[in-house]
């Protein structure tokens, strides 16, 4: 185990009190969503980083299991120092619903039968499974993710937070990803489900406690390999090498290294998923349109996240060219977003492997951090008018130590701290304009993390209203908010 890594943990389970209305009307009781979590969520619960997987993976990103052979499927770039840096951020990830590694699937028991789902399983889409994603996030009390991070369907789960809770998500890095499934993909997808019906063990999908359709299963993971791979990278791993022997057999046995090696491939992924879940998450992914009917810029319209989009040069089955289409759709409705290409010759796979250029990239997109990024949009304020015992009242209940004091037309004239508040008691002050602080100091939207800090630590002050250029009150920035995310800085 690596000094980087954040150590053996455990997966945990969350069971919702209500139902999921999924997109196509049925609705799941009892669903569980299992889920792991790394570093530490600070006091104003404003650093989580949401971390949704793609096709086969699972809520076990980062660390160890115990008996684990290698850790975490994204390791590479979640743990101390890396760019999503568990001593600053609170890493939060989930197995999706549909899925077969804790969170409710087609392996599950149906609590209506007593018995697995099956086909009984609804129909799930991306968007089902990130209404289910905000269950946790509401249960785990977290009111706004710092980012939302994800590749290839995890991408397209990022965008689908977004577009669902615009409001929620500070920044989103989508990678190597489309806002839609094209005719291409959609086309090996089928294929990869027609070899698992087709396996007669499939049985209708009641195979459960009975022989599992593991031929089906692994053809279906070969044909799916194939797409994550590039030619450049397949020629370097492989070339026309022969397997085990020195020559042609001239027969249909097993001759080349990357026969051998779609086998290997297919073979272990029917150890550890299930085919009845790879039927529903590749129909989840076929039906995943953003645009629909209409443009894609519109369905961005209302998005309010940050962006980094992140692509893969030899990647072809979500080429670059469908990560731009995201930036240009985003760039219509002014959003900030930045665009970068991996240089790498794994294709598709590119995302899980590249640690090196993810951590760069990843990691100064989050560390190039402005107020607006971090502060609070939800201020409690009052005006200049009100009494003492309002703003006494006020910080009673919100668990507030500052308020900022407002015109009528909502801008910054003052601001009163819980200091305050003792003093005019002490001297019996009636009036709230007789205690607040009318020389305040502020922070605009574009300034720094780092300018903030400096800030209150020159004016040892634990909080700044945050003002546009008008002088409107847009938001409040405390200590809490960047101190863990200035960690090491």
């Amino acid at each position: 185990m690596k000094i980087e890594s954040v150590g053996t943990v455990e997966t945990e389970y969350y069971t919702p009190s209500d139902d999921l209305i999924l997109e196509g009307g049925e609705r799941l009781e009892n669903i569980t969503i299992a889920y792991e979590t790394y570093g530490k969520l600070n006091n104003e619960k404003s650093n989580a980083i949401m971390v949704c997987h793609a096709l086969s993976g699972d809520a076990h990103v980062a660390g160890w299991h115990e008996g684990d052979l290698k850790p975490g499927w994204w390791d590479i770039i979640i743990g101390p120092g890396k760019c999503l840096d568990t001593e600053k951020y609170f890493i939060i990830c989930s197995n999706i619903i549909g899925g077969c590694k804790g969170s409710t699937g087609p392996s599950s028991i149906n609590p209506q039968t007593g018995k697995s789902y099956g086909l009984d399983f609804p129909i799930i889409t991306i968007k089902d499974m990130v209404n289910a994603q905000k269950k946790l996030i509401d249960h785990l009390g977290v009111k706004q993710l710092f980012a939302v991070i994800g590749g290839s369907m995890g991408g397209m789960q990022v965008l689908q937070w977004c577009v669902s809770y615009p409001e929620m998500v500070r920044m989103a890095i989508p990678i190597a990803t489309s806002a839609y499934s094209s005719p291409q993909q959609i086309a090996f997808n089928e294929v990869g489900r027609r070899a698992i019906i087709s396996d007669p063990k499939w049985n209708q999908g009641n195979y459960y406690f009975r022989e599992f359709p593991d031929e089906g299963l692994s053809l279906a993971r070969m044909i799916g390999h194939i797409t994550y791979l590039s030619n450049e990278s397949m020629y370097q791993k492989f070339g026309r090498r022969l397997q085990d022997k020195d020559e042609y057999s001239f027969d249909f046995s097993t001759d080349f290294q990357v026969e051998s090696y779609l086998h290997y491939q297919g073979n272990t992924f029917t150890k550890r998923f299930d085919a009845n879940s790879y039927l529903y998450i590749t129909k989840a992914i076929d039906y995943f349109d953003l645009a629909g009917d209409g443009s894609l810029a519109e369905a961005f319209k209302e998005v309010k996240a940050k962006f980094l989009v992140i692509s893969v040069d030899s990647d072809w089955l979500y080429p670059p060219s469908q990560s731009k289409e995201i930036v240009m759709a985003l760039s219509t409705n002014d959003i900030d977003v930045g665009y970068c290409e991996i240089k790498s010759s794994y294709g598709h796979d590119a995302f899980l492997l590249e640690g090196g250029q993810l951590n760069y990239i990843i990691g100064n997109f989050l560390s190039d951090t402005l107020v607006r990024d971090v502060m609070s949009h939800d201020v409690t304020r009052i005006t200049e008018n009100s009494r003492i015992e309002d703003a006494a009242e006020m910080m009673i209940a919100e668990k507030i130590t500052h308020i900022p004091v407002v015109t009528p037309d909502d801008k910054i004239s003052g601001i009163v701290t819980a200091w305050d508040i003792s003093k005019a008691v002490a001297l019996k002050y009636d009036k709230l304009e007789e205690i607040m602080t009318k020389d305040v100091i502020m922070a605009w939207p574009d300034d720094s993390i780092e300018l903030a800090a400096q800030k209150m630590r020159k004016y040892s002050i634990s909080s700044l209203p945050v003002v546009d250029d008008t002088g409107r009150v847009i938001g409040i920035i405390t200590t809490d908010h960047i101190s863990t995310l200035m960690a090491g800085n």
